[in-house]
């Protein structure tokens, strides 16, 4: 679902955009778009658009786009954008790839927040990985399905894609977006 909007003072900063799921879910708008989502046949599932309300400088990007596999029931949902680079396409071998969020030294060590969500896969790929605070999408499950995992705590990740574990199986849930972080950095005069 989508993400809530975070607000500190006069600045507020959009959640992120719901991740689609089948058959061919366009991805949610947000500060950054969710990944779009899988279908039998063409069309492909778009991936939601980022920077959404738009913002100077950007907030963040699109989603990816979910494969589209007309034989077959192969089906790697699109990652999640990040807060910097856009989510990867879902289809052959796995499922796209979470977008790469920032990395920030506001705190004296490098850290990188932000990151979207991989999107799953579910009979023969892997799920899409992800960095930056975000969770890997899950793969093939032989239980049937696997929802996917939740994003890393105070980091503003995208939570990974769910999967099922056979053509046609059961339905997975997508993990949970991680809560962001608010740092103040001042010089004591």
């Amino acid at each position: 679902s989508q993400g809530d909007n975070s607000s500190f003072s006069t600045i507020t900063s959009a959640g992120g955009g719901a991740g689609a799921g089948y058959p061919r879910l366009p991805g949610g708008p947000g500060g950054s778009g969710g990944g779009g989502g899988t279908q039998n046949s063409p069309p492909t599932g778009a991936g939601g658009p980022g920077n959404d309300p738009a913002q100077t400088p950007a907030q963040g990007t699109d989603g990816g786009i979910g494969e589209a596999t007309p034989f077959g029931c192969s089906h790697g949902a699109g990652g999640g954008g990040g807060a910097t680079v856009a989510g990867g396409n879902g289809g052959p071998p796995g499922g796209g790839p979470g977008g790469t969020g920032g990395t920030s030294s506001i705190d004296a060590t490098p850290t990188g927040r932000g990151g979207g969500g991989g999107g799953g896969h579910d009979t023969a790929g892997p799920g899409g990985t992800a960095t930056c605070g975000g969770a890997p999408g899950a793969g093939p499950s032989p239980s049937g399905r696997a929802d996917g995992p939740n994003a890393v705590a105070n980091k503003g990740g995208g939570g990974g894609g769910g999967t099922v574990g056979s053509c046609g199986g059961n339905h997975a849930s997508g993990g949970n977006g991680g809560s962001g972080v608010v740092i103040i950095r001042y010089k004591f005069q």
